[in-house]
């Protein structure tokens, strides 16, 4: 990573406009149906990024080179920790709702199966996928899953390629999509904001912030027994989500996957005779 790409003067004037417009707009409900919307300071800079990257726009070159984004790609990381680390604060004083919560908040990671079961025999049936299905539908696809499928496949493999097409997927949309429906949910009032919380931890730290952050907005009384529950799931999904992954999930996808798709049930026929 180079340094002075890092402090183009350009970039970091970018980044705070961008920050005080989204907060000087402020957060906005919209009524839809029984529930809310609600847009946060973080859906319209997530915009303004989008805008202003000068792989969609080249115009947009003349604001921020394609060198200067190209490097400051990789600090969401370094600039998600402050979060992470305020999770770790809220998890000790709520200790005890957290283990009153039982095995809930153990069990579930076995959640993530669910959207294999979902969208792997829609990627196959519907969409004629082929062994894409496979590494775009095991997991959320975040970079312990990325490993697997790099270890046992390789990423130029084609379960490679659809890892890599919904990490990249998830890295532009799925902060937005997380923030949009956990505000949207809360205000139904169908589900316990707790579990809500619970599901917020998918093992990505800037997926996490979006979800507990519009969650603590729409229930500001419960706003630290809320991030520390999603701070303890996100963390549990760390320390278990790669062995679900590893040893039930990607089996699992395998076994669905040779059972719905035409070319593997031929495959499997020629073997036979």
């Amino acid at each position: 990573m180079d340094l002075k790409l890092l402090l183009n003067w350009r970039l970091h004037l970018t980044v705070i406009l961008a920050s005080l417009l989204a907060e000087w707009i402020g957060i906005l409900r919209i009524p839809m149906g029984p529930g809310t919307l609600l847009l946060l300071p973080l859906f319209y800079a997530f915009i303004i990024g989008v805008l202003l990257n000068p792989h969609l726009f080249s115009g947009m070159n003349r604001i921020i080179p394609e060198s200067v984004s190209n490097a400051a790609g990789p600090l969401i990381l370094i600039a998600i920790l402050p979060f992470i680390a305020k999770f770790g604060s809220t998890i000790g004083p709520a200790i005890e709702q957290i283990i009153a919560a039982g095995p809930a908040l153990i069990l579930q990671e076995l959640g993530n199966l669910g959207t294999m079961l979902l969208a792997l025999p829609f990627a196959v049936l519907v969409l004629r996928m082929g062994r894409e299905t496979i590494g775009a539908t095991y997991s959320i696809a975040r970079e312990p899953n990325i490993a697997i499928i790099s270890d046992k496949y390789g990423l130029r493999s084609p379960e490679g390629i659809g890892i890599m097409g919904v990490y990249v997927v998830g890295t532009m949309f799925g902060t937005l999509y997380f923030a949009l429906m956990a505000g949207y949910l809360a205000s139904l009032d169908i589900f316990d904001v707790r579990a809500l919380a619970m599901a917020c931890g998918v093992g990505s730290g800037s997926m996490v912030a979006a979800c507990s952050g519009a969650l603590a907005e729409a229930m500001p009384g419960m706003r630290d027994e809320l991030l520390a529950f999603s701070g303890a799931s996100n963390l549990l999904t760390y320390a278990t989500g790669l062995y679900v992954s590893l040893f039930i999930a990607l089996p699992a996808a395998e076994w669905l996957y040779k059972r719905l798709s035409p070319t593997a049930l031929q495959e499997a026929r020629n073997e036979n005779l």
